[in-house]
């Protein structure tokens, strides 16, 4: 984690985004009920101080898998399996993190959380500067949206306790060598304590 201790925070300026908790990819990383606890609590805490809660899921409608190209990796086996309907159970936000009215919420149909969504249109409408992330995977929604995010110029904090990945190393190796060179990343504690203090 960062050494560099933040100064501030503003929750009015400031999103959490709860990325790919949905009932068909929690269960793949280790510990999942207790990292929706962990995150559930920083929803509250986040949402108390008045901050910004955004919700990003990944689901697909006909067009959608239609519309993926063979030579994308990832996306054209998605596409071919018709997995991730937008319907779908497994495409639904964890019920223990729903969504309530004002938050915001998205649907994306690649790993990053802004390619293919309105998402930071909407945070630039609530003059959103600084977004806080969770995610499940670490390799996939977290680092897309970590990218570009700080491409993007916006103030990143990585939860290091808020993501997860299937690949306990490819995990160690983002929170510890990657992210820090574009975000903050600090702990759901630390979360807790800039919020107290703003």
């Amino acid at each position: 984690m960062s050494t560099t201790p933040l100064a501030t925070i503003d929750p009015a300026r400031t999103a959490l985004l709860v990325m790919d908790f949905q009932n068909g990819i929690v269960p793949a990383v280790p510990d999942s009920d207790a990292l929706v606890e962990r995150v559930k609590d920083s929803i509250a805490e986040v949402r108390a101080a008045g901050g910004t809660i955004g919700y990003v899921r990944v689901a697909f409608t006909e067009d959608d898998w239609t519309a993926v190209p063979e030579h994308n990796p990832t996306f054209s086996g998605v596409a071919g399996a018709k997995m991730l309907h937008h319907e779908d159970a497994s495409t639904q936000i964890d019920e223990r993190l729903t969504p309530e009215d004002g938050d915001v919420v998205v649907r994306k149909i690649r790993y990053g959380s802004g390619s293919t969504t309105d998402l930071h249109q909407q945070l630039g409408e609530r003059g959103i500067d600084t977004l806080v992330l969770a995610g499940i995977s670490t390799s996939g929604v977290v680092l897309s949206t970590v990218m570009d995010a700080a491409d993007r110029d916006y103030r990143v904090l990585v939860l290091s306790d808020g993501v997860a990945d299937p690949d306990a190393e490819t995990h160690r190796v983002l929170v510890e060598k990657v992210f820090p060179s574009r975000s903050q990343v600090i702990d759901t504690a630390a979360l807790r304590g800039l919020l107290r203090s703003a």
